[in-house]
């Protein structure tokens, strides 16, 4: 059998669609179907302008922040604090065991382990790049999650 092996251009959603097919198709099969659900948070400030927001999705009893962001102007007014708090209460109302998220060492570990979040794993700094250190919080009402 031989296999062919090209780069693709990612402005087509398409492929990635269907490698997720792939994956989503065999979870599944073994019982653990992914069914990502999209949230998303939005501070405003009193002015209507961006003051920050949260991107998250909950897949497989967690919920994954992808992105949490706080404009420049608004940092230290408590606002990453209060998206992540709001999160938090979402994963609990719809019944997931807990929080997951990543963030660079340059970024904010120490913010997320003032919220109660344990670092769970971590990519060396290495030839130049920093590191990037995953954190949890799982609820303890969670059944021993």
């Amino acid at each position: 059998m031989t296999i062919t092996i090209t780069t693709v251009d990612g402005t087509d959603g398409g492929f990635s669609n269907r490698v997720e097919e792939l994956i989503d198709g065999t979870a599944a099969e073994l019982g653990y179907p992914f069914d990502p659900v999209r949230f998303e948070l939005k501070a405003s400030s009193a002015d209507h302008e961006l003051a920050g927001g949260l991107v998250a999705y909950s897949v497989q009893g967690w919920l994954f922040i992808k992105l949490l962001g706080v404009a420049e102007t608004e940092r230290g007014n408590g606002i990453g604090r209060a998206l992540l708090a709001k999160a938090e209460e979402y994963a609990r109302e719809t019944g997931l065991v807990g929080v997951y998220l990543d963030t660079f060492e340059f970024q904010a570990p120490r913010f997320y382990r003032e919220l109660g979040y344990t670092e769970c794993g971590r990519l060396p700094a290495t030839g130049g790049a920093p590191q990037r250190i995953w954190f949890a919080k799982a609820f303890e009402d969670a059944g021993g999650a």
